[in-house]
């Protein structure tokens, strides 16, 4: 192996490094990385241990100027494991040279990074990317991800978000894929291997990092941060499955979440992090916390720093995010017998094989290539890449008279809060994003129009009445408050709106209206903007509202009363191009809902996999006495789970089993025949359900167990066909025993949740 000339300074490690590889950025296999490791902490002080378990935040580092910063005089130290949300190249590479020449053993830093849904060239949120059921595209935008953040120097991204959300109330709902485990587990594969690629051993390859471990996405009342409890049943069948899938496929890292576990934070959790994780999963990556979760464990009642540092580490936690707990309060508890080396140790060495396999210990350097920074970042390539898979997100929800698609031409008005704001397109957590690069709405509707017709715009109202709480929601350079009065923004909307042919109305929120913190107790439109919203339809013109959302939200008014709603959720950086390109029906709209949109605040939670009761109720009936619902509404959601239109339409048929009866080792084949019998080629996501007729346990009335997206040109038919095996039957069952219990079945295919063809079948 060579070494590269700027090792030699202070690089006790990779000299190792050479005696224990001999040849690529990994070595020969496991024996040489532990030899390697062994050979280096050997080496290692306490104080130098304890530092590879540290993960500040970057101070605002100016290039040229890491070593005299505060965070450089720690990793010169060796106090410091790795950095997190610094951009820029050059910044990267100072930190990374105080490390590698200024330490006394030269160990090279991790550097991590947000990198939720993109980094310059932004792709839609999680919860729209899942609405695609593209699993394929949904990898390659973890790949993009992947290339320009590492050209930028990063190495580790905090994502996917795995967890499972059925309250929409929750503002983190934006960063999962949704409801359902089957699909969440589908999605966190694609996203570990587009981020990770085969084993992490190019430049352009990042690890991943699996969040939030576990249960983040039920907190009591949809607030973030709080209460989750449940029962261990059913934590494995209704939302472990995703970290699972995470796990199996190689993810790097995992991250602990902010709430309990059984009335144990998670970060202090031993039974979740190394009996589940670890033990039954069989996972060797290393696990950090969440921004200061450690020191949080005091207001959960846990004890003082101290106590709750030991507490993390001996129930697995390996690397502290910011709290300084172990780097702070671990010596003393080693002297004092609260923890031992080898808890230590463990989770030191576990650090630094991460580091090995990122091929750091070869070449620190190694995601540090300024021509990458500048060339492989919000390239041409990637943005129509970033356009052709946001259209697959969009969700037609209603479209009353084929008001949409829109035609390019005649006068076209653009009305509502979001749409002139550039900032807002990306969503939330799109932290290397360059606002100034993307288009807004109107310049998107604009620039599809061009000369053939006229584009006006008139904002209408602001985001919310309270200039307080859209401060709130409008953070991080996201602001677009007008200081005009209501009557004005008013007036100005509907003169614009009088001299139109159509009206779009782009409704909704703010991208920081969801995400972190963001949680909200009424999901529906916001008053001033329906008011706005109710004038248009009054005009008589047709309108077209384009809901922007982070979270599933209610409209029931707006669905009764509006002819056409698109549900374009937060589409990233090309979202304005990708918007024109399904309004004006150059692309067909696709997306099929994750997330069950409810009639109103009072179904909450709602989703589509739900046990019976034992007085169940018909969905199309509104108020049965003495049957499970409420006496003011239905128990049905306003859109289903997997619910989406398109401008074609299909047909289902011919729908079939192989057999009506399966063995334990043995399978059966569904198959459906979809006809595209409309006019436009376009695709269908078809979608597999089963049910569990009678089992040791009540099952859910049904679940996913299969999807296909298909793309059909009009008049043409395919054959789908899902394949049942034993496995697709399997449950925990009281006992937490995986097993498939014989019994009948039922097999149901369709276009969503609730619109299925249904045929049964047995195990024996």
């Amino acid at each position: 192996m060579k070494l590269k000339n700027f090792l030699y300074t202070g690089a006790a490690a990779v000299a190792l490094f050479a005696m224990a590889s001999c040849g690529d950025s990994k070595g020969q296999g496991n024996g040489e990385m532990h030899a390697f490791v062994d050979d280096l902490m050997a080496k290692m002080t306490l104080e130098e241990k304890l530092g590879q378990l540290n993960l500040p935040a970057s101070d605002d580092i100016v290039t040229g100027q890491a070593q005299s910063s505060n965070i450089g005089s720690m990793v010169a130290k060796g106090q410091v494991g790795g950095v997190f949300n610094i951009k820029g190249v050059e910044k990267i590479r100072d930190l990374q040279r105080v490390a590698v020449e200024e330490s006394r053993l030269g160990i090279p830093l991790l550097f991590g990074m947000d990198v939720i849904h993109g980094y310059e060239t932004v792709f839609p949120i999680p919860l729209a990317l899942s609405c695609s059921w593209d699993t394929v595209a949904i990898e390659r935008t973890a790949r993009i991800a992947a290339t320009e953040a590492s050209a930028s120097g990063i190495c580790w991204t905090f994502s996917p978000m795995v967890d499972i959300c059925r309250d929409p109330r929750w503002g983190r709902a934006s960063e999962g894929s949704g409801e359902d485990p089957f699909l969440g587990a589908a999605i966190a594969r694609a996203m570990v291997h587009g981020y990770q690629g085969d084993n992490m051993e190019n430049n352009n390859e990042i690890m991943a990092c699996v969040k939030h471990f576990a249960l983040y996405g039920a907190p009591e009342a949809g607030r973030d941060y709080n209460t989750v409890d449940m029962s261990r049943q059913r934590m494995f069948n209704e939302y472990f499955e995703p970290y699972k899938a995470g796990a199996e496929a190689g993810a790097g890292s995992f991250m602990t979440s902010f709430n309990t576990v059984d009335g144990v934070p998670a970060t202090a959790n031993r039974w979740l992090l190394t009996d589940v994780l670890r033990g039954m999963w069989g996972w060797d990556g290393f696990v950090v916390t969440d921004y200061t979760a450690i020191s949080e464990m005091i207001a959960h009642g846990l004890g003082d720093l101290q106590q709750v540092s030991a507490l993390a580490l001996k129930a697995g936690t390996d690397m502290d995010m910011v709290a300084d707990g172990f780097n702070g309060t671990l010596a003393q508890s080693l002297e004092e017998g609260k923890v031992d080396l080898g808890q230590i140790d463990a989770a030191v060495r576990r650090i630094l094989e991460a580091k090995y396999k990122l091929g750091l210990f070869q070449d620190p350097y190694k995601y540090i290539n300024v021509d990458r920074e500048k060339n492989e970042v919000y390239t041409d390539a990637n943005r129509d890449e970033a356009r052709k898979i946001a259209t697959e997100t969009f969700v037609l929800l209603k479209n009353e008279g084929n008001v949409l698609p829109l035609k390019k031409g005649g006068r076209i008005a653009v009305v509502g809060p979001l749409g002139d704001t550039r900032s807002n397109m990306p969503g939330t957590w799109s932290v290397a994003a360059a606002f100034d690069k993307y288009k807004s709405l109107y310049e998107g509707i604009r620039d599809a129009v061009g000369n053939n017709g006229t584009v006006t715009y008139a904002k209408g109202t602001n985001l919310v009445s309270d200039p307080e709480l859209e401060a709130n929601a409008t953070m991080f350079g996201r602001e677009m408050r007008d200081n005009r009065s209501e009557a004005a923004l008013l007036a100005e909307a509907l003169q614009v709106a009088r001299n139109s042919d159509v009206i779009i109305a782009a409704m909704g929120e703010s991208s920081e209206f969801s995400g972190e913190s963001s949680s909200r107790s009424d999901i529906s439109l916001p008053e001033n903007q329906k008011a706005l919203l109710k004038a248009l339809v009054a005009t008589g013109k047709p309108v077209v509202m384009l809901n922007f959302s982070g979270r599933a939200t209610i409209m029931s008014w707006e669905s009764e009363n509006v002819p056409a709603i698109l549900n374009v959720w937060f589409g990233g950086s090309e979202a304005a191009d990708a918007i024109a390109d399904v309004v004006f029906g150059d692309v067909c709209p696709s997306g099929k809902l994750t997330c069950t949109m409810p009639r109103n605040m009072g179904q909450i939670p709602i989703y589509y996999n739900h046990f019976n009761t034992g007085r169940p109720k018909a969905q199309d009936v509104k108020f049965e006495k003495f049957r499970t619902g409420y006496i003011d509404s239905p128990n049905s959601p306003l859109y289903p789970f997997g619910y989406g239109l398109s401008y074609t339409t299909f047909e289902y048929s011919d729908f079939a089993l192989s057999s009506t009866e399966m063995t334990a080792d043995g399978t059966i084949t569904a198959s459906v025949k979809v006809t595209n019998t409309g006019s436009r080629d376009a695709d269908e996501i078809v979608q597999f359900y089963l049910r569990d007729l009678v089992g040791s346990s009540a099952r859910p009335v049904k679940e996913l167990k299969g999807f296909n997206r298909i793309n059909l040109k009009a008049g043409e038919s395919k054959v789908v066909e899902f394949v049942i095996t034993a496995d697709l039957l399997k449950y925990y069952n009281f006992e937490l025993e995986y097993v498939a219990e014989p019994g009948e079945f039922v097999a149901m295919v369709g276009p969503d949740s609730e619109n299925v063809q249904s045929l049964n079948f047995t195990l024996k």
